[in-house]
């Protein structure tokens, strides 16, 4: 059985849909359903068992503890669960959801011989102005980002004492299908689709830390393509390591709202332009107005697939969203 942890979520349904098309059908997901909306993402997926975020932890730490836990054998864990609100602020919860969390699955998989493929964050790198996989560049600006930073040191001090996989991935902007559930953190492209149907004009972001209106930008990822790099590692549990996983492109995001224009233009004459709005104080100082990540380390891994760009994968997701 294959493990996702936040298998409801975005990057979890989509790797799980992934999986059942590899034949995979005995997928535990794992997560918190509290927000029960989160089960469309999985209602054209096939599972061999769900559990709850807090039943499964407590299964794992009983057989830590030598106890009989209920878990059947694993063949490999994709923790994507975790709180992934950059505007959180509640430091405690953060730790415990993200970092406390993530120890114990990680002394797990060790126990077991388990590979242990993670979700960390390209939020580690904060303020700095170089995306490459190194202590000297990770300044995170929210404690989002700190609580991800903290696992990748932990995992980082640990390197020898481990004798199986284990993989974290620097997510850059994921965007695409199953994530409507995120609400105010979904992707732009999400929103600007929203606005569109809703007969807005798609909202960007005005002139800001010495950028032009809308031309901030950032290594947007499609999910399909975050997808595809996490099971080449599954087929490749020889190759552990931390690595990003991003386009190694910044695109601005006017090209995303630009893409969305035409899309909609084609498809039913909407007449929508980009509407330029003040950035907000609040976002200030805690604000990426730019990243890229260096794929370098990722290409040497052996990763060799191409990523789709912004107008790629943009038009992709809408064509999905309007299936």
């Amino acid at each position: 059985m294959i493990v996702v942890t936040g298998g409801a979520g975005f990057i979890g349904a989509n790797l799980v849909k992934a999986l059942n098309a590899r034949g995979h059908q005995d997928v535990m997901v794992v997560d918190d359903l509290s927000d029960g909306t989160k089960f469309v993402n999985l209602a054209d997926c096939t599972l061999g068992d769900y559990l709850d975020k807090d039943d499964f932890l407590a299964r794992v730490k009983a057989e830590l503890r030598g106890e009989i836990g209920g878990l059947p054998p694993i063949e490999a864990i994709f923790h994507e669960g975790a709180c992934s609100d950059t505007t959180e602020w509640d430091g405690r919860f953060m730790l415990e959801n993200n970092f406390e969390y993530s120890k114990v699955l990680l002394e797990y998989c060790q126990a077991k011989r388990i590979p242990f493929l993670y979700a960390s964050s390209a939020a580690t790198y904060g303020g700095s102005e170089v995306f490459v996989e190194d202590p000297a560049h990770e300044k995170p600006l929210n404690v989002y980002g700190y609580s991800k930073l903290l696992f990748d040191q932990y995992v980082r001090a640990r390197w020898d004492e481990f004798d199986t996989q284990v993989v974290g991935f620097r997510y850059f902007n994921v965007y695409g299908p199953r994530e409507q559930h995120k609400g105010k953190m979904a992707s732009v492209a999400y929103h600007h689709h929203t606005q569109v149907q809703r007969g807005e004009n798609p909202k960007l972001f005005g002139a800001w830390d010495g950028y032009d209106a809308g031309m901030q930008s950032r290594d947007f990822v499609y999910v399909g393509d975050v997808v595809d790099v996490n099971l080449w590692f599954l087929d490749n549990p020889e190759v552990s390591g931390i690595f990003n996983l991003g386009t190694g492109r910044a695109e601005p995001f006017k090209t995303i709202a630009e893409t969305a224009i035409g899309f909609y233009s084609h498809k039913d004459g909407a007449k929508v332009e980009i509407e330029y709005i003040d950035f907000p104080d609040e976002l200030k100082g805690r604000y990426q107005s730019y990243t890229r990540a260096d794929i370098n380390r990722l290409r040497e891994a052996g990763y060799t697939a191409e990523f789709k760009t912004v107008r790629e994968g943009v038009s992709a997701y809408l064509e999905w969203l309007n299936g």
